[in-house]
């Protein structure tokens, strides 16, 4: 009786050229070598996405710690206008010490608007540093 199973070496005699093994060999290890750069190219777009939110987390933390200073500042110079509003014992006083008051407030909030700016920037710059250094790993100039 003849095999029944039809995959045998006996009912097809199959043979891989060895080009063709070769061939299908080469093709494995390109894939193997494609996956081994897109895990490394993930793990380091992952290190920098967290890099970069650190980065704009400690700024938000140093900004609200800057905000809540300058508010501080504020509340006790209008506290110290008003103290000082209650002693005064004529129009021209009160007006002088208003004007000072003016003045100085305005003088604080610009300064206190510069350094709030200086604060964003450095932040913004701090928070793209880790992608330039991933696209500088990512695009390296042909050499």
């Amino acid at each position: 009786m003849a095999n029944s199973d039809p995959f045998s070496p006996s009912v097809i005699p199959f043979e891989i050229p060895e080009q063709v093994r070769a061939f299908a060999e080469k093709g494995v290890s390109q894939a193997r070598d494609n996956y081994a750069r897109f895990k490394d190219a993930a793990e380091t777009s992952n290190d920098t996405i967290e890099a970069v939110f650190s980065v704009l987390s400690n700024g938000a933390r140093d900004y609200s710690a800057k905000v809540m200073e300058m508010m501080k500042q504020a509340a006790s110079a209008n506290l110290d206008f008003a103290q000082s509003l209650v002693g005064v014992k004529s129009p021209s006083e009160a007006l002088e010490l208003w004007t000072s008051h003016a003045r100085h407030q305005f003088e604080s909030f610009t300064a206190h608007t510069r350094e709030l700016t200086e604060l964003t920037q450095k932040v913004a710059t701090d928070s793209a540093e880790p992608i330039k250094t991933n696209a500088s790993k990512i695009f390296r100039p042909a050499a």
